[in-house]
């Protein structure tokens, strides 16, 4: 089974790419708190895919809180110069938003509900 559940704080910005078939992939990175290391993050890199994507790329912020489900992706490639890379990712099924965590609040608030509204 591959299920990922996450919650943290968007580190970087989101990247909106277009592909030449026509598919939209968001890609940001979540910092996901380590528990007891002291405030500690591991950075995870998030792909999100088309109507998903659209959103990201409209409603997150660096710096705001999300949580996502999605699975673990690896890749593997060759760079121009012949140079074997690797990467893991999350490929998100679903994103919400959170409020800060200075806010004692249990709301969430999917990004279809905040774009049907």
């Amino acid at each position: 089974m591959n299920v990922v559940t996450l919650v943290g704080g968007l580190a970087s910005e989101v990247e909106l790419h277009e592909l030449e078939d026509g598919r939209r992939v968001a890609n940001f990175l979540l910092a996901v708190e380590r528990p007891g290391a002291g405030g500690k993050a591991d950075l995870i890199r998030v792909a999100t895919w088309n109507a998903q994507a659209d959103l990201c790329g409209r409603l997150l912020v660096r710096g705001g809180r999300v949580g996502i489900d999605g699975r673990l992706r690896s890749r593997v490639w060759r760079e121009s110069g012949g140079t074997r890379r690797r990467s893991v990712e999350v490929v998100a099924n679903r994103v919400e938003l959170l409020p800060p965590e200075s806010v004692k609040s249990s709301q969430e608030v999917s990004l279809e509900r905040v774009a049907a509204a």
